[in-house]
């Protein structure tokens, strides 16, 4: 479903969302289709055979030298929306073919190339190593019929590499291409899940790696802490420069930083901006918290109009007199779910054996009129009537009877 309908495909890196798979005119507007292959790397090509593919159709595709081996994530009217997007004119570069669907020999070969491709990175790690280059192999693909390596690396410098091509080209027996990346792109190609706890977005969706700067944490009044504004890449995050411009408008509406407020008592420094809020905090020392007052960012503006004509007020908060009502929060249940605690109660079961009748049950059938007789009846029999019932029958309780040594039991008296 993933593949055919107009979900994005889990299994590859970069997909896109078809929203115009629900409209069978689009589907045939153009022979282009996108063919993506190992990570991010992707490609558009001309089917001029008119094959009919489909999402997830894996297809042999023109290269040089040979052919290809990669899956179809595209088809229609938006492949020409995608290579407006990723500048791909057909008119200025040559678009290769899509020769077939890929046949059982095709996959047989591809799936070998494939299993190549870890041991080919280590020891291409070695050799470089060996040549003191100061660079970083980061992934190896080799081509769907097994005649090219694309060797993509790092670095931070320019790099000679002609006779470590000679050395590869020597070792692995097949032709060599190197194909330089950042660091976001590696990221990328790598995948993971970020700290947010959904998928990189250098590997779902973003394509275009802009520059990011600490001002923007400073903007957005992020702390300054590397190890948290840092991403897996070892760069700053891409996702600060996500809400930045909305922050820089919001921020237009408050007061400089820079700028201290002046009171009777003190002098207070800026300390913090609540954006969400509205509100500043300031103190009273310019390099920790102390005595930190909030207050609004309009009645900031207005101590510093005060200040600017020579007067200083006598508090930074002129809500510090009134007092403060404690809100009683009332919890509701907004599901309408039962109380969480009702199976909490040990309820005993009752035994019916050796019971005598429930005089509950009986007032609630009506009988309770007799049981209240018969409780007024007891309480207003004589005293001398109720001893002289309990001389004649049994005792209601016996005190226990001691042995003697002979055997014969005397009753305490």
């Amino acid at each position: 479903m993933n593949k055919k309908g107009c979900n994005r495909n889990s299994t590859q890196k970069l997909s896109t969302f078809d929203w115009m798979c629900d409209l069978p005119e689009t589907q045939k507007d153009t022979d282009f289709v996108e063919v993506q292959f190992k990570n991010t790397r992707k490609g558009y090509f001309l089917n001029s055979t008119k094959i009919s593919l489909e999402k997830g159709d894996v297809v042999a595709v023109e290269s040089s030298p040979g052919h290809d081996i990669g899956e179809v994530t595209l088809v229609g009217r938006l492949v020409l929306l995608q290579m407006k997007k990723y500048n791909v004119n057909p008119e200025k570069i040559e678009v290769r073919r899509v020769y077939r669907k890929a046949k059982e020999t095709d996959l047989e070969k591809y799936q070998e190339a494939k299993g190549k491709e870890q041991t080919t990175m280590i020891k291409a790690r070695q050799i470089a190593e060996n040549l003191k280059l100061n660079m970083k192999i980061g992934d190896v693909e080799f081509q769907g019929d097994g005649n090219k390596a694309i060797f993509y690396y790092i670095a931070d410098e320019r790099v000679d590499f002609r006779q470590l091509i000679k050395v590869f080209a020597e070792t692995f027996r097949v032709r060599i291409e190197m194909k330089q990346i950042g660091a976001r792109q590696e990221a990328g190609r790598i995948g993971g899940i970020g700290p947010c706890g959904r998928e990189l977005c250098c590997s779902g969706w973003m394509t275009n790696f802009n520059s990011v700067s600490t001002s923007a944490a400073r903007y957005q009044d992020i702390s300054l802490n590397p190890q948290k504004l840092a991403g897996q890449c070892a760069k700053l995050k891409c996702c600060m420069n996500f809400e930045l411009d909305s922050y820089m408008d919001a921020i237009k509406d408050f007061p400089s930083k820079e700028i201290q407020l002046e009171t009777m008592d003190s002098t207070y420094y800026h300390f913090k901006t609540d954006v969400f809020k509205g509100v500043i905090s300031y103190s009273t020392s310019a390099n920790f918290g102390a005595n930190i007052v909030t207050i609004s960012a309009k009645r900031a503006k207005e101590i510093i109009a005060l200040n600017r004509k020579g007067s200083k007020p006598e508090l930074l908060d002129d809500r510090a007199d009134e007092e403060v009502k404690p809100v009683a929060v009332d919890y509701e249940n907004g599901v309408g779910q039962d109380s969480l605690t009702r199976f909490d109660t040990n309820k005993k079961r009752s035994n019916n054996k050796n019971k005598r009748p429930n005089n509950r049950s009986k007032a609630a059938k009506g009988d309770s009129k007799p049981a209240e007789q018969h409780r007024s009846a007891e309480q207003n029999r004589p005293a001398e009537q109720k001893q002289t019932e309990r001389k004649d029958n049994a005792p209601r309780f016996q005190k226990p009877i001691k042995k003697n040594g002979n055997g014969a039991g005397n009753k305490e008296k």
